[in-house]
C-alpha cells in the first residue's frame, strides 16, 4: 500500500512500536513511519473498539492518536519521529491526568 520513494537517502531513527523495534528515516512524522513500516491501526475507539489509523495526516482529524513516551492523546501525524521514542497504541481518547 505504502512505499518509500527509491531516490531520498536520509539517515535512520529506531523507536518502539508497542515494544517493537521499528526504523523510521529522520525528519519523517510519526504517522509516516508508523504507515511505513506496516502499522496501519494506532488507536480503538471507545465505544465499539474499531480500529482507526492516520487519515488528513495534517491534524484534523485526531484518528492518529497515541501514547508517546506514557502520554496519551499525542497525534501521530503531528510529531516528528526521535531516537528512542516509546510509542503504544491508544484506546479511545484519554482524559487529562490520565498519563502514566
Amino acid at each position: 500500500m505504502f512505499r518509500r520513494l527509491s531516490d531520498r537517502k536520509e539517515s535512520s531513527v529506531s523507536f518502539t512500536f508497542n515494544g517493537v523495534p521499528t526504523i523510521a528515516r529522520q525528519g519523517d512524522s510519526l504517522a509516516t513511519a508508523l504507515l511505513a513500516a506496516g502499522h496501519c491501526s494506532t488507536r480503538r475507539t471507545p465505544v465499539s473498539g474499531a480500529a482507526r489509523g492516520p487519515y488528513c495526516m495534517m491534524g484534523v482529524c485526531f484518528e492518529c492518536l497515541v501514547k508517546i513516551n506514557g502520554r496519551p492523546n499525542r497525534q501521530a501525524c503531528m510529531t516528528t519521529v526521535v531516537e528512542g521514542m516509546r510509542v503504544e497504541t491508544q484506546d479511545g481518547a484519554a482524559m487529562p491526568g490520565q498519563e502514566e
